[in-house]
């Protein structure tokens, strides 16, 4: 479920924003949101309330991220990559990566904090 909110962003912060957006052909709306998303994956899993950790155990790109992330890697198979394409797919394979790592995080707090069961007692 999404919230909508507004919020005063410093100028700085919008400039690179928009710069973002603009070499990577991508809306000021994705840019932000992709920087808060972000954010949120540095707060250390250990401090999440059980019920964060759990959803975080199942965290997956969304759906517009992975149908691009797809079509980028198409593309690089092909070898038919711009050099904007090369870079916004190097974003959303270290975005990628940072999930897949956040998610093994969360899946041993969750095995600790024993909300599920450790693989081995499946």
């Amino acid at each position: 479920m999404n919230t909508t909110i507004t919020l005063e962003v410093p100028e700085e912060v919008m400039r690179s924003a928009r710069d973002v957006a603009k070499r990577t052909h991508r809306t000021l709306e994705d840019v932000l949101r992709e920087w808060l998303d972000r954010s949120a994956m540095q707060i250390p899993v250990e401090q999440l309330s059980d019920e964060q950790v759990l959803r975080l155990t199942q965290m997956e790109l969304n759906a517009q991220q992975q149908s691009r992330l797809s079509d980028l890697l198409a593309k690089n198979r092909e070898e038919t990559l711009s050099l904007v394409e090369q870079g916004h797919l190097d974003e959303l394979m270290q975005l990628y990566r940072q999930g897949l790592r956040r998610k093994a995080e969360a899946m041993k707090v969750a095995v600790d904090r024993k909300l599920i069961p450790s693989l081995d007692e499946e």
